[in-house]
């Protein structure tokens, strides 16, 4: 019995350190390929057309290249989150994200069908050579060549340890019943599959456990399908965290995901309870091999995608009826920015703009409420302001940690520049808000002591705020829609701005001397001047990063 505990112990350990391996190979060759590849495939995906088939098509080809439908699907949600993509484009990605998944098999089944090339032989070479270009190599797209090289040499190492470790388990009645028992019982075969693939967030991975275990003549063929059937719906595992605190359309992106992978799974599940049960009850019960994985992985997500390409809008659809909130309980001040984007630096970077024009957009509203609240001191309008600028207080800081997190990611030249440029705009609009909080605050000391504005005072000062509120209009609109046009207005109304304030100072200093106004009110006046010469300054700033960054 002790010889027995100790050769699984001596099965277990060098499985588990080829899944090792294999996940990590595989994760520095999607690495290098996102880097080398990152911004295109960012533009690539932002080119999208309402054209769902091309959706399809682009979903296949990225996974294809990132080796991860989880992260395609991730990238998805981050694209929904931060508006630059409807749920119908969403769609054909998400469906297409499936199909190139498949890729990763049919590289770990050329060990049978492409003897020739022996990847097996092949990966130390590659690893060695991997490391050739990374030791002599300088240049950035250098490491990420040297980094698909070495990944996929890892990859092959890790799935050639697994399947020898496993090896033994031929000889194991237990192991082989209990393949037999998912073979037989659908259900649990779907369980398992999910199960596994949940817990290692790759279904390509979990597909390389099945074909390592195929290798050793271990696996049914009818357990290897409904496996293969639970990995697609494990995989939706990862779409589903990163959605968690995320805006509601990217939810149901992540739903969409889910629904589309279960509904496949039902569909092909019943056809293969039928086949094994009725037509090919023997070819069931055989062995079945990593090409013949690869083979019925294929055949499953893309005959998912085909059958269920026509009834995509009613997936969208049935995701928006389960994804209900409600809109009234909203938290402002939340940051809608996932962590997990970060592994497309490309992308998170959208999402972090997004926000910093969720929160430019809150502060328009609010500088909207201080150009009146001067004049009517509506004690309402005074908390709302203050709430407000507690509200984008809280936003900035949330905003500003996250981008700082991502300057610290490998991003290229161009990426750095635009981190430094939202982190200036980011500021120029909280000192904005405060700016508006400083008015909302003149407002109350003028109720507090009944000083009023003399009636050239009043317009004097309305023709002030009106000019620097539209310069801040403006810089938000520059920056939201990158409109230069836009931004040379801010600077015009800048200079406008400031020569309006030496002008009304320097009249409001001759009333002042000329007993014609009261005291507490010019004190206030000429702190208001400031304040709202200081917007325009910020607004000019946001103007002149969107001139030179963009």
């Amino acid at each position: 019995m002790g010889g027995c505990v100790m050769d699984y112990v001596g099965i277990i350990i060098p499985f588990v350190g080829g899944l090792g391996m294999f996940i990590y190979g595989m994760q520095i060759m999607a690495q290098g390929l996102e880097n080398a590849a990152g911004s295109r495939m960012k533009t690539l995906l932002e080119a999208l057309t309402r054209n769902k088939l091309m959706g399809v098509l682009l979903g296949a080809l990225i996974t294809a290249v990132i080796q991860s439908s989880s992260a395609t699907t991730v990238m998805v949600v981050g694209f929904v989150n931060a508006g630059i993509m409807n749920l119908s484009q969403a769609m054909g990605v998400i469906m297409g994200a499936n199909i190139g998944t498949t890729v990763t098999g049919w590289l770990v089944s050329s060990v049978e069908w492409a003897k020739f090339l022996s990847p097996g032989n092949l990966a130390p070479i590659a690893i060695m050579a991997g490391v050739i270009v990374m030791l002599t190599g300088k240049r950035r797209s250098t490491k990420d060549v040297s980094s698909i090289i070495i990944g996929f040499g890892l990859l092959f190492v890790g799935i050639t340890t697994m399947s020898s470790a496993v090896a033994p388990l031929q000889e194991s009645e237990m192991f082989r019943s209990l393949f037999v028992t998912l073979g037989h019982n659908p259900f649990l075969g779907i369980l398992a599959g999910a199960g596994v693939t949940a817990i290692i967030q790759s279904s390509s991975a979990s597909v390389g456990i099945l074909q390592s275990l195929a290798a050793a003549g271990l696996v049914p063929f009818n357990a290897a399908v409904y496996i293969i059937m639970g990995q697609n719906i494990g995989t939706c595992v990862t779409a589903i965290m990163s959605s968690i605190g995320a805006k509601k359309n990217a939810k149901t992106a992540a739903i969409m995901h889910l629904l589309f992978n279960i509904i496949g799974t039902i569909i092909f599940s019943i056809a293969a309870i039928v086949m094994f049960k009725v037509f090919f009850v023997e070819m069931g019960a055989g062995m079945i091999t990593q090409t013949e994985i690869s083979l019925v992985h294929t055949i499953f997500n893309i005959g998912t995608t085909v059958l269920l390409f026509p009834f995509s809008d009613m997936i969208i659809k049935l995701a928006k009826k389960l994804e209900k909130e409600d809109d009234s309980e909203k938290d402002e001040s939340r940051v809608l920015l996932d962590e997990r984007m970060m592994e497309t630096p490309g992308i998170a970077l959208q999402s972090a703009v997004s926000e910093v024009m969720r929160m430019g957009s809150i502060v328009m509203r609010t500088m909207d409420k201080a150009r009146e609240v001067m004049f009517t001191k509506d004690y309402q309008q005074i908390l709302e302001i203050k709430e407000e600028e507690q509200t984008v207080d809280r936003l900035c800081s949330g905003i500003n940690n996250y981008v700082i997190k991502l300057s610290s990611l490998s991003l290229n030249e161009k990426e750095h520049q635009h981190v430094a440029s939202i982190l200036q705009i980011l500021s120029d609009i909280e000192r904005v808000s405060d700016y508006c909080e400083n008015i909302s605050e003149f407002a109350e000391t003028l109720t507090e002591r009944k000083a009023v504005f003399t009636e050239i005072g009043t317009k004097e000062m309305r023709e002030m705020i009106e000019t620097c509120a539209d310069s801040f209009k403006y810089a938000v609109e520059a920056f939201t829609e990158n409109d230069k046009d836009k931004a040379m207005k801010v600077i015009e109304k800048e200079s406008q701005a400031d020569d309006l304030e030496i002008r009304l100072r320097t009249e409001h200093m001759k009333r002042l001397a000329n007993n014609q106004c009261n005291t507490d009110a010019g004190i206030v006046y000429l702190d208001a001047l400031v304040a709202l010469e200081r917007i325009s300054d910020h607004s000019r700033n946001i103007a002149e990063e969107v001139l030179t960054a963009y």
